[in-house]
């Protein structure tokens, strides 16, 4: 996605060989905006598999997957990262580790709101080792909904996430492919995969 490109060289500041911060338009502060275009382009990607339902992953994924569910006109869930007093019963859980805070966290969303009749379109802004997407996919699987694919809004295509989902059958839909950080220069992949 052009848009989202020029954004990232524009506001994208390069922390490391593996950590780019976007927090101007992604993950602090929101570009209401660029959201939307991204919303629409993941209902264009994902047009014709039949969405039921879109599921993140607390507090970065929110922007994009609810603009996404906007135009597909479909609700959206967001895993928690933390206890909560009302979330209590009929919890689905996963552990997700983050590289980028060094912290593992127990991710829950309660079993009400994702049916065996579902067919759910995760979301995630960032996609490097795959572990939120992984754990996104294990809560989805306990309840035997179907996954009809995999939305990211930053793949680091030079970790291998993207990699191995796609190895396990998953359609992988990234708007932009890092292909390198190294020097503080940020560098596309060539070619988007699905």
């Amino acid at each position: 996605m052009k848009k989202l490109e020029e954004k990232i060289i524009k506001e994208g500041s390069v922390l490391s060989d593996s950590v780019l911060k976007v927090d101007s338009f992604l993950n602090h502060q929101v570009d209401p905006f660029l959201m939307k275009e991204i919303g629409e382009e993941f209902s264009r990607l994902f047009a014709d598999r039949g969405i039921t339902k879109i599921v993140t992953l607390e507090s970065s994924g929110i922007a994009p997957a609810v603009m996404a569910a906007l135009t597909m006109d479909v609700p959206l869930v967001f895993a928690r990262k933390r206890k909560s007093l009302t979330l209590t019963e009929g919890l689905l859980t996963a552990d997700v580790y983050s590289f980028t805070k060094e912290e593992t966290n127990t991710i829950t969303i309660s079993e009400k709101y994702i049916k065996k009749t579902d067919n759910v379109l995760i979301i995630d802004d960032f996609l490097a080792n795959g572990q939120a997407a992984e754990g996104l996919i294990n809560i989805v699987s306990q309840t035997g909904a179907s996954i009809a694919g995999i939305g990211i809004v930053i793949e680091k295509a030079f970790q291998d996430g993207g990699k191995l989902l796609r190895e396990k059958g998953f359609k992988v839909e990234s708007l932009a492919r890092l292909q390198s950080l190294s020097g503080g220069k940020v560098e596309f992949a060539e070619e988007a995969l699905t």
